[in-house]
């Protein structure tokens, strides 16, 4: 007889600066995005899913989860203002691989695959600034695991 295990959930300690960009990203970033309305708690991408942009949140906080394959929650880090969400799926190609919520009265607004590549080809320096908020988020990854 086999026994059952119960999964359990990673007790991470990931920082919620890792995913904060330099406010000169944010705003070239904004000009070339559409606000996304969370009056209530908004869904912004799932895990998964195919990655079609990133989302920028200006206020608030946003919930990023990840679950198993079985469906249960394995993690959950809180965003804070000034995050980039969804960004290592819209630079590798990749589904997402988190979940994010948008928390009520959170100001974010989405800018799409096609924009967010436009605006990396027009100014190289801004795309360091993108490898450094790709670092930050690899880099609390292994120090949460360890």
């Amino acid at each position: 007889m086999i026994a059952a295990t119960t999964p359990i959930r990673l007790q991470m300690d990931l920082d919620p600066n890792a995913f904060v960009a330099d406010p000169e990203l944010i705003r070239a970033l904004d000009v070339r995005s559409t606000p996304v309305p969370c009056d209530t708690d908004r869904l912004l991408f799932r895990q998964d899913e195919p990655s079609i942009g990133v989302y920028i949140l200006h206020e608030g906080e946003a919930a990023l989860t990840m679950d198993s394959p079985t469906g249960q929650q394995l993690f959950s880090v809180r965003a804070t203002a000034g995050s980039l969400l969804g960004l290592p799926g819209l630079i590798g190609n990749q589904p997402y691989s988190l979940s994010a919520v948008a928390r009520a009265g959170a100001r974010v607004s989405f800018v799409s695959r096609a924009e967010f590549t436009a605006l990396m080809q027009s100014d190289p320096l801004l795309s360091l600034k993108i490898l450094r908020v790709l670092a930050a988020e690899v880099r609390t990854a292994r120090r949460a695991l360890f």
